[in-house]
């Protein structure tokens, strides 16, 4: 019965936020500092940076009798796979997700810099993420996040000044 009660709860949480919180926690002006954040950061190695943030999460998927953090993950996974972050030429994408309606971040890299950073660096930097998000501040968690993947993307990944470094995937941060 308890479970009954917490997929109640999440659902009534899910439709509760909506575009209208989106915009007023990531404004348009944040949107074109991310981006400005973004692209500049692209320059600078090979890797490609998506940030989506979503308002909710469909119903299909809350109703399920599944932890809310596998959940998140799993539509992650789906956004990354959507938005074609898999598909870089060096398989170094990354993708900030963020489910506003539970303040929640998940970071999925591609195989290629999943190979140099483990999983314990992407969770202390969704908890730094996380603490400001908890006061509202979603522009600062999400600029720490960005510049926080392009560190370790230098690292890794540098830009070879002698290639051409396409920009592979579109800059702009993805609200839904």
């Amino acid at each position: 019965m308890a479970g009954f009660w917490n997929r109640v709860n999440r659902l009534l949480r899910h439709a509760w936020v909506d575009e209208s919180d989106l915009h007023q926690a990531i404004p348009l002006a944040v949107l074109n500092r991310l981006q400005e954040l973004i692209s500049a950061s692209e320059l600078e190695h090979s890797g490609e940076i998506r940030v989506c943030v979503e308002a909710s999460l469909p119903w299909r998927m809350l109703w399920r009798d599944t932890p809310i953090t596998d959940i998140i993950r799993e539509r992650a996974l789906s956004v990354f796979s959507e938005l074609g972050v898999w598909d870089t030429d060096n398989n170094n994408g990354v993708l900030i997700y963020v489910l506003l309606a539970e303040k929640d971040i998940e970071i999925v890299a591609d195989r290629g810099l999943n190979v140099h950073v483990p999983p314990e660096h992407w969770q202390v930097l969704i908890g730094q993420m996380g603490l400001a998000f908890k006061d509202g501040q979603f522009e600062k968690g999400l600029t720490q996040g960005v510049d926080a993947v392009t560190m370790s993307l230098l690292k890794h990944f540098c830009a070879d000044q002698t290639r051409v470094n396409p920009n592979e995937l579109p800059d702009w941060p993805l609200l839904r």
